[in-house]
């Protein structure tokens, strides 16, 4: 059956992956957004239906002081005896963290906490024992496993488990059992052009674990200007006819050389056989934005690349919506007429600027929003483009010289400048309008300035994370007398 990569397009890193009574359930890292941990569910493995985050409560996912991509790194999820585990690692805070729910689309546990150095960590279940397997940084023995009591977190002494089939710095390992071998995917080369998948087995889940002799199974490096790149950080599940699928993240280039992506790290899919006892990913080829594979359960009829959201605020933020870092919730107000966003004195080059945001999941899309906002001097709300505190653009309704405009600022590096200017009224209708290389602006339709994609890319604005869209205020220095009400937000993507 025929169908399309990414499977979840925009920023959807580390993927990891469980099925539970023919459903299967993913999630990914979130790094400074909160909530945390988006999970998704699926019957067919792509069609995802997004159904919340792990991590919802300030008490889970403190991320105070965190810097851009600090946060959440790499979880896994798995499900025992009823109940989905998921451990993850806050790299600012507590460090590794164990979360609990007998229903994924419910409220999970308060943390548990591990004492163990490191990320990238890993469950395994065997009968009455599970196994934690994590990543220890700057020592020549990486890979580390001990056994863990999830009720409680303690673990036992631990031991290295493998020390890398290439690279020193081997990550994201995930311990599988198939006919009575256990199997030890694991990530190496770094997470950019480098990036690979290797492979090990053993008798016995603690090892000695043996390398496929085809490592790694699966890598797109010495292919500088394929579209897709950077494949790694794997997660394996088998589904239920016994066909075996790894997902992973990868990236999808554009642009002349040098090229770049700016939509983030995004969750691919792929088949996966076995020959004497050895993991093949799609046949030894390359994954590609087309592929085909046995795929579980029937697609949605209808399915189409094209994507149209709109979202009025009646009902709250969807789960779509994140926030950077833990939100100061009486800023952010949902009624029947729309989001009320009160500026404080944070500029988006700030943490803690006034600012909700949807990823962006495809090159061509637009984004617009129906504002009302009487600004004071200095006050500002509107549309944004984000990467991080260094890297976005701004479309935005201000008061300067008593007089209400709307300008274009762009933040890049150290370096901002206001591109754009035209006067407006109480009520605006702003919109940003996306194709692979230019970002352009438009007021009440007409279009006011654009700028390139490429200064919002990984290569440019470093980092792990993708561009984030959506509504902002700021008081540039002081809070904001009155609200802006965003009426309704609109999201389209014509293609992926």
């Amino acid at each position: 059956m025929r169908y399309e990569n990414p499977i979840l397009p925009g920023f959807h890193p580390d993927p990891t992956i469980c099925r539970v009574d023919g459903t299967f359930y993913l999630a990914t890292s979130s790094f400074e957004y909160f909530p945390g941990v988006p999970l998704y569910r699926s019957e067919t493995l792509v069609d995802w239906e997004p159904i919340g985050h792990a991590l919802t409560r300030d008490s889970q996912l403190p991320l105070g002081g965190v810097g851009p991509s600090g946060g959440i790194f790499a979880p896994t999820l798995r499900h025992h005896d009823g109940t989905f585990y998921l451990v993850t690692t806050n790299v600012n805070d507590d460090g590794h963290v164990l979360v609990s729910a007998d229903d994924p689309t419910g409220e999970w546990s308060d943390p548990t906490l591990i004492d163990a150095p490191g990320f990238d960590p890993d469950l395994f279940f065997e009968d009455d024992t599970c196994y934690f397997t994590y990543h220890e940084e700057d020592t020549e023995n990486p890979i580390r496993q001990a056994e863990i009591d999830v009720e409680t977190g303690e673990i036992g002494e631990s031991r290295t488990i493998w020390t890398g089939f290439r690279d020193p710095h081997v990550e994201a390992p995930h311990i599988y059992e198939r006919d009575g071998t256990y199997h030890l995917i694991l990530a190496e080369g770094g997470t950019h052009a480098g990036h690979m998948v290797v492979s090990a087995r053993a008798d016995d889940p603690t090892g000695p674990y043996e390398g496929c002799p085809d490592n790694p199974v699966l890598t797109h490096w010495g292919r500088p200007r394929a579209d897709i790149r950077a494949v790694g950080h794997a997660d394996l599940v088998a589904d239920g006819s016994g066909n075996w699928w790894l997902v992973c993240l990868g990236i999808r280039q554009r642009g002349p050389w040098p090229r770049y992506h700016h939509l983030g790290r995004e969750t691919f899919l792929a088949p996966v056989t076995w020959e004497d006892g050895w993991p093949v990913v799609n046949d030894g080829n390359p994954i590609r934005a087309e592929m085909d594979g046995p795929l579980p359960g029937e697609r949605r009829t209808g399915t189409d690349p094209v994507e149209h959201t709109e979202t009025e605020f009646a009902d709250g933020l969807g789960v779509e919506w994140q926030f950077r870092r833990n939100p100061d919730h009486e800023r952010y107000r949902t009624d029947a007429d729309g989001l009320r966003l009160r500026g404080g004195p944070e500029r988006l080059d700030e943490a803690g600027a006034t600012f909700v945001g949807r990823r962006q999941t495809a090159f061509d899309c637009r984004a617009d929003l129906s504002l009302s906002f009487d600004p004071a001097d200095g006050e500002e709300a509107g549309l944004a483009v984000l990467a991080n505190e260094r890297h976005h653009y701004q479309l935005g309704v201000t008061r300067r010289d008593g007089r209400r405009e709307a300008v274009v600022r762009l933040r890049i590096g150290d370096a901002t400048d206001v591109v754009g200017r035209t006067l407006v009224g109480p009520s605006t209708d702003l919109a940003v309008v996306a194709d692979t290389d230019d970002y352009r602006f438009l007021v009440d339709g007409e279009a006011l300035a654009s700028a390139a994609t490429r200064y919002l890319s990984t290569e440019v604005a470093t980092g792990f994370t993708g561009v984030f869209l959506g509504p902002y205020a700021t008081g540039h220095g002081t809070t904001c007398e009155s609200d802006a009400l965003v009426e309704r937000f609109a999201y389209e993507s014509r293609t992926r």
